[in-house]
C-alpha cells in the first residue's frame, strides 16, 4: 500500500513545476512532429526546417555539454581529459574510418550510435520522472524495461529492414535484417504498450497515476513510433526524434544547471552559476547560441580542407564532434551517479 500523503505529495511528480514540465514533456514533442510533418508535406522545406534545427537545437545541444565540463575552473580540471584529449583521439579515429573504409561507414555508424544516444537520454529521463514519482510507478524493473525499449529497438530493427542506401543524403550501409524480425518486435511492443496502458488506466482510476512519469512516456512512445515507423523516409524520420532528443537535452541541462546554482552565485563558479540563476535564462541561452554561432562558423573552415585531402572533411569533422558528444554524455549523465541524483533533487532512482 502506498501512504495517502505520499500520493497526495508525489503523484504528479514534476521536474520542477506544471508549466515547466508540459513545455519539456508535451510542448518538445509537438515541436519535433511539427517538424517531421511540415517536411513530409512539402519536402522543398527540408532544408530550411533542417538548417533552423541543426543551429538553433543540434549545435547548441553539443556545446551546452560544456556547461559541465568547462564553464568554471573546477569542472574543467576535473574533465580536461574529455575537453582536451578525447577530442583530437575521437577525430583522428573518425578520420582514419573515413580515410580507410568511406564516409559510408561514419553514416553507419551514426545511425545506429544516434538511435542508441537517444534512447539512452530518453531512459534516464524517464528513471528520473519515475522517481520523482515517489514509489507510484507500479511496474517491476523487468516489464519497465521491457516496455521502454522494445520500441526503439523494433524501430532501428525496422529501418534496417528497409535497406535504405541513403541516410542525410549520405550513402549508408545497414545491418541485414529480415523484415519479419522487425514486424515482430514491432507486435511485441504494441503488446507490452496496451498492457502498460492497462496498468495505468487502473492506476487512474484508484487515483495513483504518476502523472508527470505517465506524460513521459507517452511522448517516448509517440515520437519513437513517428520516428521510426510512420514516417516512410530515414531522413525526414530522423527529423523528428532529432528535434525533440535536441531540444529535450537544450532544457535539461539548463534545469540541471540551475538546480546545481540553486543557491545563488559561486564564488568559485562565477560565470556559470550566475547566467544559471533562473532569472537570467534568456542570458544562459543567448550565451549558449553565441558560443554555438562562433565555434561551429569557424569549424565551417574546415570545408576548406576538402581539396586538399581528398576527403569531406566537413562531414567527418561535425560526425566526431557528434561522437564526442556521445562519448561524454555517457560518462556524465549516468542517473545512478550521487552528484547527479542530488542536483536532480534524487536520493536514489
Amino acid at each position: 500500500m502506498v501512504d495517502a500523503t505520499v500520493v497526495a505529495s508525489n503523484q504528479l511528480g514534476w521536474l520542477r513545476s506544471k508549466n515547466f514540465d508540459l513545455t519539456f514533456i508535451r510542448s518538445i514533442a509537438i515541436l519535433a512532429l511539427v517538424s517531421g510533418g511540415v517536411v513530409v508535406v512539402n519536402p522543398d522545406l527540408f532544408p530550411l526546417v533542417v538548417l533552423v534545427d541543426i543551429w538553433l537545437l543540434g549545435y547548441h545541444h553539443v556545446i551546452a555539454t560544456f556547461t559541465r565540463l568547462a564553464f568554471d575552473r573546477n569542472s574543467l580540471r576535473q574533465h580536461r581529459l574529455l575537453v582536451f584529449y578525447l577530442p583530437p583521439v575521437v577525430l583522428a579515429v573518425t578520420f582514419m574510418l573515413g580515410w580507410a573504409v568511406g564516409v559510408w561507414a561514419i553514416t553507419s555508424i551514426y545511425l545506429y550510435w544516434q538511435w542508441f544516444h537517444y534512447t539512452r537520454q530518453s531512459w534516464g529521463i524517464s528513471q528520473i520522472y519515475r522517481a520523482k514519482s515517489g514509489g507510484l510507478v507500479g511496474e517491476g524493473p523487468v516489464f519497465s524495461k521491457l516496455c521502454f525499449y522494445l520500441l526503439p529497438v523494433s524501430g532501428i530493427l525496422h529501418r534496417s529492414s528497409q535497406a535504405p542506401d541513403e541516410f542525410l543524403f549520405l550513402e549508408l550501409r545497414v545491418i541485414p535484417v529480415p523484415a519479419v524480425l522487425a514486424d515482430v518486435a514491432g507486435v511485441l511492443a504494441f503488446l507490452i504498450i496496451i498492457a502498460w496502458s492497462y496498468n495505468r488506466f487502473k492506476a487512474w482510476q484508484a487515483g495513483r497515476l504518476p502523472v508527470a512519469h505517465t506524460y513521459y512516456m507517452i511522448s517516448h512512445f509517440v515520437i519513437f513510433l513517428v520516428s521510426y515507423w510512420v514516417i516512410e523516409d530515414i531522413t525526414y524520420g530522423w527529423l523528428v526524434i532529432n528535434v525533440w532528443h535536441n531540444a529535450q537535452y537544450i532544457i535539461f541541462v539548463w534545469l540541471f544547471n540551475t538546480n546545481r546554482y540553486k543557491n545563488g552565485i559561486d564564488k568559485n563558479a562565477p560565470f556559470v552559476s550566475a547566467i544559471s540563476q533562473p532569472e537570467n535564462k534568456v542570458r544562459y541561452f543567448a550565451v549558449c547560441i553565441g558560443i554555438t554561432f562562433i565555434i561551429y562558423y569557424l569549424l565551417s573552415f574546415s570545408e576548406s580542407l576538402v581539396v586538399a585531402a581528398g576527403l569531406p572533411m566537413l562531414i567527418i569533422t561535425y560526425q566526431a564532434v557528434n561522437f564526442h558528444h556521445y562519448i561524454v554524455d555517457a560518462l556524465i549523465w549516468k542517473v545512478r551517479k550521487k552528484p547527479v541524483q542530488m542536483t536532480v533533487g534524487l536520493k536514489q532512482v
